[in-house]
């Protein structure tokens, strides 16, 4: 079976693919009409997200049995119409659900005891204690918004505090010994944390909205690790404006172009720039789960998943 691979991963993937008797060739530069004009022979496609693939693509890929898709979502891929054609779609989200969690609880401590701000203020000379005084997570009820593998990795990092832990799933029965599933309505009255791990969907498509926002009963906190898409930022600035949301930890964000590997080239849109100013934010470049180990346990992921599938 041949493999195209169009992104660089660790390197034990083409090891381990060579090993297994796979045929391994890579292009990890020409444009998406190239590699859709030479796709027929291949088996198989690896990538992370540097292009879509469509109906037209998936049309040229005449021997295509299976994508996979080193990271967790596969919104970049046309699912309904692979599946129609007896592709097999791999993800890989256990490969970076622990880097995730660990990621999404290091930007709640720092935005509870200020850690960017202050870290500023001192490089520049100034050395303010009390306005810099934090709060403790102890004591408080977090809400996690979709308990799949990174929601789940979320609250298995907080069983350190002393807090409970509240999610929201539309799937029924996935709550857990670390989190408690409840209705929409009750995670809206009770949470004073939001840490956002849901897919890109048309469902999830700027469910963080105005509308959204204004039903939690308390002002809240808002993490986001999942997809910068869910989130109408415009509503999320006037949320921070208000105090209705009282600080954001945002590792995406809505204008991200669709490689996650670039924002955008024209002038910050207005509502980007407020929160580049504010203090009470804190912007990571989509990296929450792209650490040295999640590297290696992704393509270990979709290595061991093609095996099981084709060897």
């Amino acid at each position: 079976m041949k493999i195209l691979h169009l992104d660089t991963n660790h390197e034990l993937m083409l090891n381990q693919l060579n090993d297994l008797g796979f045929t391994n060739h890579e292009d990890y530069t020409s444009p998406k009409d190239i590699v859709e004009a030479k796709i027929a022979p291949y088996d198989g496609i690896i990538l992370r997200s540097r292009f879509s693939i469509d109906k037209a693509f998936l049309d040229a890929a005449t021997n295509l049995k299976f994508i996979g898709r080193v990271g967790a979502g596969l919104e970049n891929i046309d699912c309904e119409y692979a599946e129609k054609k007896g592709i097999t779609l791999i993800a890989a989200p256990e490969g970076n659900r622990n880097a995730v969690g660990e990621h999404a609880l290091g930007m709640l401590l720092s935005l509870f005891n200020k850690l960017n701000k202050a870290d500023k203020e001192v490089r520049h000379g100034q050395w303010l204690r009390e306005a810099n005084r934090g709060i403790e997570l102890d004591g408080r009820t977090v809400g996690i918004i979709g308990y799949g593998n990174m929601g789940k990795a979320f609250a298995k990092k907080l069983r350190g505090f002393d807090v409970e832990v509240l999610c929201y799933d539309l799937k029924e029965g996935v709550g857990d010994a670390n989190a408690k599933q409840v209705s929409l309505v009750e995670f809206q009255d009770k949470v004073e944390v939001v840490s956002l791990h849901t897919p890109q969907t048309p469902l999830t498509l700027g469910m963080i909205n105005t509308k959204f926002i204004n039903k939690f009963k308390k002002p809240f906190w808002f993490i986001n690790t999942a997809r910068g898409k869910s989130v109408v930022t415009q509503d999320l600035v006037d949320a921070l404006k208000s105090g209705q949301i009282l600080g954001a930890g945002l590792d995406v964000l809505e204008y991200e172009k669709a490689s996650f590997e670039t924002l955008f080239s024209s002038e910050l849109p207005e509502p980007f720039q407020y929160l580049v100013d504010a203090e009470n934010v804190l912007l990571t470049p989509h990296v929450a789960g792209w650490t040295i180990e999640s590297k290696e346990k992704l393509a270990q992921t979709i290595v061991d998943k093609i095996k099981a599938e084709f060897c």
